[in-house]
């Protein structure tokens, strides 16, 4: 079986994990959670960074240390993973869905058109008409390692007061190569950026996340927030409510090796990618679907977009027969607006995203595939165009 996405482990990830184990240090202390942070805060030249537990814990706490209230309004896009958009739940808060654009990332026409048309800016705060509720952040996601417009995105954000936390827990290591932020990775833009280290990601702790604003001030509280609030160390005082979010020092000892590799991680993901494009650009099955132009993307996952509508029991043929013939893939997200929880929320002018999630193929993307596994995904793709 040719696998969809899994680690890669071929530098000093237990050489660092040992040296934890051995120094006694394998829960939420130790040296390489420190290092993880300063390395990370270095790559993406932030004056700081906090590790955590999970990507989604991350959001929980952006979310906490941006001000949202409970009834506030976040907007969120419909494509994405859900745990981009549980964590708003969780502050008791309300979603407003954004529709994607051909990056499958939100859409900015779409949102100034929402933020004109169906809000009003009265004394420096951003309100839904309908229901009077307080829009107060905005969650973009960089779908895939894709960067979102965040040129007209942060101008739409600030003329609304909206905070804006970048979801990059796709896109470690993405970089706008154009405009006001070139030269700026996915994550730096916005007031917080998130990542993930989960299993799947380019880089992984195995599971972890960490989080990076350019406010030291509240990425120390955030700290503070991820470690159960604690105020005294002797006596356990404790002055507000916290959370178990941090990293454990075993996680963070595969990260460090981990972050050593990701920029070779970043050129396969590249080059593995532009063999897709040209060993199936005689398909009449469909396209790999393109990256932004004028990003250096990480190229995390690989979308095919099939030429034709897919039903739900369709899609799940396709993948079956991928799977017949030893190559794992999986559909796009179900758009989290039409999930259970969230079929109440407001959704704005939900298209494009529909147009991806009836169409979009995930195809095989480790950093570890090689050009043969690639030639037979893509024959099996042009087999299943001849049936």
């Amino acid at each position: 079986m040719i696998p969809l996405s899994i680690p890669n482990f071929e530098g000093n990830e237990e050489k660092y994990v040992m040296d934890a184990v051995k120094q006694g240090w394998v829960s939420t202390g130790g040296a390489y959670v420190e290092m993880l942070e300063k390395k990370i805060a270095k790559y993406t030249d932030m004056p700081s960074c906090v590790a955590c537990q999970s990507g989604t814990s991350g959001l929980h706490m952006t979310l906490l240390e941006s001000g949202v209230k409970p009834d506030d309004m976040v907007i969120a896009p419909a494509l994405t993973f859900i745990a981009a958009v549980n964590p708003i739940k969780y502050v008791n808060a309300y979603p407003v869905f954004m529709d994607c654009d051909d990056s499958l990332c939100i859409d900015p026409v779409k949102l100034k058109d929402f933020c004109e048309n169906e809000c009003i800016f009265i004394n420096g705060e951003l309100k839904h008409a309908k229901s009077g509720k307080r829009i107060s952040a905005i969650i973009v996601v960089h779908v895939f390692g894709n960067l979102a417009d965040m040129e007209a995105i942060m101008e739409i954000s600030k003329k609304y007061n909206l905070t804006v936390i970048e979801d990059a827990t796709e896109a470690l290591g993405t970089i706008c190569d154009y405009g006001k932020y070139k030269g700026k990775m996915a994550g730096t833009i916005g007031d917080f950026g998130v990542y993930s280290f989960n299993g799947n990601k380019i880089i992984t702790t195995g599971g972890g996340g960490a989080v990076v604003s350019k406010d030291e001030t509240k990425l120390k509280h955030l700290k503070y927030m991820s470690t159960q609030c604690k105020d005294d160390e002797h006596f356990y005082i404790h002055n507000e409510i916290g959370f178990n979010y941090r990293m454990t020092n075993v996680q963070a000892a595969i990260g460090v090796a981990q972050l050593e590799e990701l920029e070779e991680f970043i050129e396969r993901k590249n080059k593995n990618y532009d063999i897709y494009v040209e060993l199936l650009k005689e398909t009449d099955n469909g396209y790999m679907l393109p990256f932004r132009d004028g990003v250096r993307a990480n190229k995390w996952f690989y979308s095919f977009v099939v030429n034709k509508d897919l039903s739900d029991k369709n899609i799940r043929e396709y993948i079956l027969k991928f799977q017949d013939e030893g190559v794992q893939t999986r559909p796009i997200w179900g758009l989290i607006n039409q999930q259970k929880p969230y079929m109440k929320d407001v959704s704005y002018k939900i298209e494009r995203a529909l147009f991806y999630k009836e169409r979009v193929i995930n195809l095989p993307c480790s950093t570890n595939l090689n050009k043969e596994q690639i030639k037979r995904v893509c024959e099996v793709l042009y087999k299943m165009n001849e049936r």
